[in-house]
This record gives C-alpha cells, structure tokens and sequence, in this order.
C-alpha cells in the first residue's frame, strides 16, 4: 500500500511538471503584457526597463524555472493588472469558488446517486421514465445554456431569485461566506444548479446502470431465494458493488466541477477565481493565468489520488492484490 502511494505521488508530481511546462508555453502566444502596462506614450527605454524588472527578457527555462521555485513557496509573483500577490488575489477569490462547487458536488453527488437508485429499482415505472427523458437535458444542453434558461425562468419571468452577483457575504476572518445571510444562500441557488446539472444526470445514469447490471447477477438472486429483503438486497449489495465505478466518474466530475466552473461564473458574474481567469486572459495577466492552472492541475491530481486510494477501501478485491505484490 506505501509502495503504491508513492509511486502514484511521483507520477501526480511529474504531471503538475508537464501541465506547468505546456501552460506557461502557451502563455507566450496570448499577448505581450506591456502593451496592458504602459501607456500610448511609453518609450524604447521603458518597455526595456519594466521587461527586465519582470524577467521577460530571461530565456524561458529560467522563467518557468523562476516560477516553479517562487510557486512551491506560495509565491505566483505579482499581478501585472492590479499590482498585488497573485496569491493574495486568489485567497480572496477562493472561498467563493470552493463554496459553490462544494454545494454543487453536494447536488451532483446526492441527488445523483438517490435518483440512480430510484430509477433502477422502479426501472418500469413512469416516475422513473420520466426522469431519465429529463435527464436528457442535463446530458445535451451546454452549461451556459442552461444557466441562461435559469436566469430567464427564476429571475425574469418569476423574479424568485438573483441573477448575477453573491450576494450579502460574512467576513469570517480566513473566510468569507454567503450561506449565513439570505440573499447569500439565495444567490448560490442558480450557480449550483447550473454548475452541478451535468454531473448529476451523469451520476445518475452512470448508478442505474451499474445498479442494473448488478442486479441481475447471480449473488443477487441467491439473496432473493434466502429471503432477504428487498432494502437490504438494493442497499447493502446491489448499491456498495457499483461504488467502484461510481467512484472513479465521480472523482473525475468533481474536478471537472471546479474547473469549469469559468463559464458559470461568468454567466452569473460570481466573484470567483473561475471569472478572475477570464479577466486575467483579457489583460494578458501572465502570473494569474500561471498560478490558476497549476492550482487547477493540482486539485485534479490530489482528487485522482485520494480516488485511487479510495478503491482499496471499496473493493476487498484490491487489498488482496496489493498483499500479494
């Protein structure tokens, strides 16, 4: 089990090595920075000052090497566009990116798995006919789609909710939140649900399938013939033998969550880091585009780590696997 964690650091590591290296390659094509920085009236002498003072002039090993070193004390350097800690940047817009896609994950995941289940077990009936054809919109539509549909319906036509913005936040100290205050909790409705929608009809659909699958195997129908009843046969069989699965979509959902989270909060205008990168690409904000990218690679990796970890706390299959090796 050690043997196995390391080596699957060592390769999340070499990953976050190759994301960086092709992201920073990549940043070298979307623009030149000082032309954001300085004025109409710039001269030779001050582009060639503040290119020197932020290492543009260095060759570009020596740059990404700068900014591996800075990035693993915690330091992204400084914004070109608001002249502050890209690191300062991001804390203050991280909490509200983490906080709707925790809610968002919490739909996908819950409501995911229950309806899974539901429309597995009633597979004939019409209430879980009914959810698989709306489940199709969930599949089809694109996310910016969706939330502008949402945003005519609550917001427009029936007024019932906020359209942009995260409403009324408390200050926490290392957090803010919106889920304290009313018009907090109304405004992440929206978002959460646009954000979550695809993944949960995913994990939906992904849970009835394995769940019926499942259901007809022969263990199934021994514990039918022993008479054991039909909760303890969908739940404590059926439900925990389509987890791997699950699990492995799942964990690749969420990071999905996150990093798309973009296009919802620039159609909802959430103060998140997702609409930061946007900005950033506006303003050529190199340092911001860096540090959110490696951010992103990182969570993806940690979540495919702690998802293969998972397996052997799942599948009794792996832990006699792993003891054999």
């Amino acid at each position: 089990m050690l043997a196995y964690i390391i080596r699957r650091m060592f390769q999340s590591l070499l990953v976050l090595l190759v994301v960086g290296l092709v992201a920073f390659s990549l940043f070298r094509y979307v623009g030149d920075p000082i032309d954001n920085l300085l004025g109409q009236e710039r001269t030779v002498a001050d582009v060639d000052r503040l290119r020197d003072s932020l290492g543009l002039n260095d060759p570009f090993v020596v740059q990404y090497y700068n900014f591996l070193a800075k990035a693993v004390q915690g330091d992204f350097g400084i914004s070109y566009r608001q002249s502050r800690p890209v690191a300062e940047i991001i804390a203050e817009r991280a909490p509200a990116t983490l906080e709707l896609a925790a809610i968002s994950a919490l739909f996908a995941i819950g409501l995911g798995i229950a309806l899974g289940v539901f429309t597995a077990i009633r597979r004939r009936g019409i209430g879980a006919n009914i959810i698989m054809s709306a489940s199709l919109i969930g599949v089809s539509l694109p996310t910016f789609l969706i939330g502008i549909l949402l945003i005519y319906v609550f917001s427009v036509e029936l007024d019932w909710l906020p359209s942009f913005g995260r409403g009324q936040v408390t200050d926490l100290g290392w957090w803010t939140t919106g889920l304290l205050t009313p018009s907090g909790r109304e405004a992440i409705i929206l978002p959460a649900i646009t954000l979550g929608l695809y993944q949960m009809t995913l994990i939906m659909r992904l849970v009835r399938s394995e769940m019926l699958e499942v259901l007809r195997q022969d263990y199934i129908r021994f514990a039918r013939a022993r008479g054991l009843r039909e909760r303890a046969i969908n739940f404590r069989h059926a439900l925990k033998n389509t987890l791997v699965p699950v699990i492995t979509v799942t964990g690749l959902q969420l990071g999905a969550i996150i990093a798309f989270a973009i296009i919802t909060e620039t159609v909802f205008q959430w103060p998140g880091v997702g609409l930061l990168f946007i900005n950033a690409i506006q303003f050529v904000d190199i340092p911001v585009m860096a540090a959110y990218l490696m951010l992103i690679s990182v969570m993806f990796v940690g979540i495919n780590l702690i998802v293969d970890l998972l397996y052997f706390a799942v599948d009794p299959r792996l832990r006699i696997e792993g003891r054999n090796t």
